[in-house]
């Protein structure tokens, strides 16, 4: 658990991108006295989930480091629009798709253990992994395995299928776009709602008993309390295919053994304009000990747009398809 004084520290350390000292009325509170952490808040980041090498314990970069960081940043996006398409495909993804991340001066998500990395997979994971890489050799990241998608969703099954998020998880984490989520409270419940594949996360504030071990949902069952001004939402209940935030894949992706998942997030609102965000992975199915990450979320001035996602990828080329030989047969 990290304590008040780890809070600060990051967060005067994160220099011009939040004030800490703030007066008591820079933090809204709602007319039931909760603070208010209602709006649309933007999570993305160029900072990695885990930390690099170079910077072995040292949690924050200097000024110079994080100029360098953003430079990089920059210029990455620019070279976006140069990206030929790809072979097979409609396309490819430009400035216009993604979004600018925000830089900040962590050098990982990561900030426990104090090496910045996610901990080493169980032997039951490495085993799963290897067996999957020997299954579904020759075949793209974002295509079944042979037996189809109800046998086997692939490593980023839940997104192509349009279940959940790359993102959005739960946990959510900062990858490519649609990063923004919404915000909505009442004095016994708070809505998450991912902009990415519109995924909601209804909280109860005041939950009767623990759902049964059998009902299994996507996102889980997320309950809610307040810890001082910070709202926790604990969430169990995962079905055995789960989001999987640790990038095994090179970005986020999905994997079995969601059974004994437990994900704790803490939201606390730390400015007007700034959304502390922490979550804690417990999952000894998969991770050799407990894992957590924390970034700055900012808020926005936009609004949610609607988010339209093909199953599968393939929705375009079929329709074309469609087209061409409804056109032929005339």
């Amino acid at each position: 658990m990290f304590s008040i004084r780890w809070t600060i520290a990051i967060l005067l350390l994160m220099g011009s991108e939040v004030s800490f000292a703030q007066p008591d009325q820079e933090r809204p509170q709602t007319a039931w006295g909760h603070p208010d952490l209602q709006g649309v808040w933007d999570f993305s980041s160029d900072t990695p989930l885990n930390r690099p090498s170079e910077f072995e314990e040292r949690a924050f970069l200097t000024e110079e480091e994080a100029a360098q960081r953003q430079h990089r940043t920059t210029q990455a996006r620019q070279e976006q629009d140069s990206n030929p398409a790809r072979t097979g495909s409609t396309g490819t993804y430009n400035r216009f798709w993604t979004d600018f991340p925000r830089s900040s001066k962590q050098t990982s998500l990561v900030v426990d253990p104090p090496n910045g990395k996610v901990p080493p997979l169980t032997m039951a994971a490495r085993q799963y992994l290897d067996e999957l890489e020997e299954t579904r050799r020759g075949v793209d990241l974002d295509a079944p395995t042979l037996g189809g998608f109800v046998e086997d969703l692939g490593p980023r099954g839940l997104f192509v299928r349009c279940i959940t998020g790359f993102n959005s998880g739960p946990p959510m984490v900062p990858q490519s776009y649609n990063q923004n989520v919404q915000v909505f409270q009442t004095r016994d419940h708070v809505v998450l709602l991912n902009e990415m594949v519109h995924s909601a996360r209804i909280v109860s504030l005041n939950p009767g008993p623990p759902l049964r071990d059998g009902i299994r949902q996507w996102l889980g069952d997320s309950r809610g309390s307040w810890d001082g001004d910070t709202l926790v939402v604990t969430t169990t209940n995962f079905k055995d295919i789960v989001f999987e935030p640790a990038r095994i894949w090179g970005g986020t992706g999905s994997r079995p053994g969601g059974e004994k998942l437990l994900l704790v997030e803490r939201f606390t609102r730390t400015t007007a304009d700034t959304l502390l965000y922490q979550f804690t992975m417990h999952d000894s199915n998969w991770y050799s000990a407990p894992w957590t990450a924390r970034l700055l979320m900012a808020k926005s001035d936009e609004p949610l747009y609607e988010f339209a996602c093909h199953e599968g990828n393939y929705g375009l080329e079929n329709i074309l398809a469609g087209a061409r030989a409804q056109k032929t047969a005339d």
